[in-house]
């Protein structure tokens, strides 16, 4: 069984790393916001990351048959669309994901 001692230290050392990790961020942050990297990269990825997820979601569509892109195709036009309308991506997101739900649901592509 384990002393007290070493209980107490691998208390302190596991205190210490964890406040250590925990404080790490905010030491950084103060750079970080007058960084214009940041300032740049905080504009610009909000549409990397939406044409990531594009791209991802149309990895696997096949043209044939053209009547089964319908759906995708018609979400797609709605994420482009309400992104452009709201600039916000989470109703992009989440209008362009619902309506997909409902076309695949109710399309059936003979």
């Amino acid at each position: 069984m384990p002393t007290p001692l070493y209980l107490a230290a691998a208390v302190a050392v596991s205190t210490a790393i964890t406040w250590g990790l925990r404080a790490l961020p905010f030491a950084v942050l103060g750079p970080l916001r007058r960084s214009s990297v940041t300032r740049f990269l905080a504009l610009q990825m909000p549409t990397g990351i939406m044409l990531i997820l594009a791209l991802y979601t149309l990895r696997d569509l096949r043209p044939t048959p053209w009547t089964a892109m319908v759906p995708t195709a018609v979400a797609l036009a709605a994420a482009v669309g309400l992104h452009l309308k709201t600039r916000n991506a989470v109703i992009s997101v989440l209008g362009a994901t619902a309506l997909h739900v409902l076309l695949s649901t109710f399309w059936h592509a003979g």
